[in-house]
């Protein structure tokens, strides 16, 4: 075996669109924590959605990266050892001054999101408490996320890349949803600090993801693989495809080095 780490993305690699983890997969991850590798996530989610996970996984121990990287934490006690903050001002006041009827939400970590208007349900998680727009920005943060349900992912995509953000990092996802982070933080950047700390090399980490979010990750680690349903441009930068998450791909992945 060559690896001695797992970075899991969680949303379409871990759990599938209703959030359920497939009896192969949960079995799957409890091999490979028996077999001694180490298995991190490694989520755009917020840390009270990373965990809740991770419970559910039986990970009662270790570190965890979320927020697309700009914050690595420790379970059972859960002590966040790593962030990066940054000023999400001006590029939220200009999204909000060309898309005024988006959704803005601003973590708050460990506890939730502080938000401009109610998200669907289901799409953040922790305590939510509803702000205007300019108390929310008027801190640094860690992560922004910038929702549109009255747009199609499509044309979302197309009106932000049009924006030409400079001075942050982001991720455009399957619906019409933004994540904003520090510039120069991706999933990438957390595994970094998670490896320093755990004496891990580069290219002993085996990564799983499917989201554009995942793109770094999957660059950086030894090997990358991407799920089946991801994008052309994520399959494109990863080592290897596995099957989709209805297929149980992350299954069958880790079982080739166990």
């Amino acid at each position: 075996m060559s690896f001695r780490l797992v970075a899991l993305d969680i949303d379409g690699t871990v759990v599938d669109d209703t959030n359920a983890i497939s009896p192969a997969v949960a079995e799957a991850v409890l091999a490979a924590r028996a077999a001694g590798l180490t298995v991190v996530l490694s989520t755009g989610r917020g840390v009270p959605g990373t965990i809740e996970v991770a419970e559910r996984l039986a990970i009662d121990d270790g570190l965890g990266v979320s927020s697309n990287g700009a914050i690595v934490f420790t379970y059972d006690p859960y002590e966040v050892v790593h962030s990066v903050t940054f000023d999400a001002g001006p590029v939220v006041r200009r999204i909000v001054e060309e898309l005024p009827d988006v959704m803005v939400g601003v973590e708050e970590v460990g506890v939730g999101f502080r938000v401009s208007h109610p998200f669907p349900e289901g799409e953040i998680s922790g305590r939510i408490v509803v702000e205007p727009v300019e108390d929310l920005i008027a801190e640094p943060s860690t992560r922004v996320v910038i929702r549109s349900p009255e747009h199609d992912a499509i044309e979302f995509a197309k009106v932000v890349e049009g924006l030409g953000l400079q001075g942050t990092n982001y991720f455009i996802g399957y619906t019409a949803w933004l994540d904003l982070a520090p510039e120069g933080v991706s999933k990438a950047s957390g595994l970094e600090v998670v490896c320093e700390r755990l004496g891990i090399a580069q290219d002993e980490v085996l990564a799983l993801g499917d989201g554009r979010n995942d793109v770094e990750m999957l660059q950086w680690a030894g090997r990358g693989v991407a799920m089946g349903q991801a994008p052309a441009e994520v399959k494109a930068v990863a080592d290897a495809v596995t099957g989709t998450v209805d297929e149980d791909g992350l299954a069958t992945e880790l079982h080739r080095w166990l």
